[in-house]
């Protein structure tokens, strides 16, 4: 079995991947600076599950600190044994955020990337995994998007943060001969998922009796995409393949007004909906070509967007008596 490092370990998309690795038997070497980006109890619940396992080593790390390698470090995190490949899934994520705070996205997301790919030339770590977004594809992306499409007008700093990364990931295959597998994700939803994302502010408030606030018309269209579909296929982007930039997405788009009423129909309750202006940095629609995926791993999305709402529905009645006071603002 392998020994893997993955970054954002306590972040939605980390989480679960540190999780799927460890139930096949490798190691995983977690990092997380466990930022308070969004509400920190979602952080600290995903790791109390992850910490439970005997696999899993986690250690509170800046991926953008300067210097962020030093022999000490490598020596703790590794325990002198060869790491397969890193993992990059820690992010400031969020488009609207970016346009608040454009240079912790750029610090994290450049910066943080630029020394992990340090790490793996100084160390002779072969494989590379970047998480990037559908975000980079900007306003006018044909539906579904394929990966050819244009991606050099982003909307706002989160997706230039993303986009610029993969550029310097190239860069490091093109010098240094890193296999580099870059994923761009599109809207990843489901139990423990982001409080700032749309399905667990729409559970949340309508659990709660909140006013569901939308911004726009409800007309603008999402390709919602299950964590354990993300999951699976960012492992199968670990195999030896050169230098690939890859969509994972969900089979299933559907309107922002559709996706609350059938929140609604799960979970048993009325929405009290408030209609809001329209963000500017945000997409009014996505939806992956994922054939490029199915045809390099062998994957495609399983779990239905019916399923994956009961599921992350089902969770949050779990967890609610913490849950519901997670600030989604």
């Amino acid at each position: 079995m392998s020994n893997y490092m993955v970054t954002g370990a306590a972040g939605f998309i980390g989480a679960r991947v540190a999780d799927m690795l460890l139930q096949e038997g490798h190691t995983v070497i977690g990092l997380d600076d466990l930022n308070e980006a969004y509400d920190p109890r979602l952080k600290h619940w995903r790791l109390l599950q992850l910490n439970r396992q005997p696999n899993f080593r986690f250690f509170r790390e800046d991926i953008s600190a300067k210097p962020f390698i030093s022999p000490e470090k490598i020596q703790l995190w590794t325990k002198g044994q060869p790491i397969e490949a890193v993992i990059n899934l820690a992010a400031r994520a969020g488009v609207r955020q970016s346009v608040i705070d454009p240079w912790v996205y750029m610090q994290t997301n450049l910066i943080g990337t630029l020394n992990l790919l340090e790490l793996c030339r100084q160390l002779g770590i072969k494989k590379f995994i970047l998480a990037s977004t559908s975000s980079v594809y900007g306003m006018d992306a044909p539906l579904p998007t394929p990966e050819e499409a244009n991606s050099d007008k982003p909307l706002q700093a989160y997706a230039a943060s993303k986009k610029a990364a993969e550029v310097l990931c190239h860069s490091y295959h093109h010098l240094y001969g890193l296999d580099i597998t870059i994923f761009r994700y599109f809207t990843v939803y489901g139990p423990a998922g982001r409080p700032d994302m749309s399905i667990f502010r729409f559970i949340q408030w309508i659990y709660e009796d909140l006013p569901v606030r939308i911004n726009g018309d409800g007309r603008q269209t999402r390709g919602f995409t299950y964590i354990d579909d993300i999951a699976r296929g960012t492992i199968a982007g670990l195999k030896p393949m050169g230098y690939e930039i890859i969509n994972l997405g969900g089979h299933e788009a559907i309107s922002i007004q559709n996706l609350v009423e059938l929140l609604q129909e799960i979970i048993g309750k009325q929405a009290r909906v408030v209609f809001q202006p329209l963000h500017p940095a945000d997409m009014l629609a996505n939806q992956a070509d994922v054939r490029k995926a199915k045809a390099l791993l062998g994957w495609q999305p399983q779990v239905s967007l019916m399923e994956g709402l009961r599921e992350t529905a089902n969770w949050y009645h779990a967890e609610r008596a913490w849950a519901k006071d997670v600030i989604t603002d």
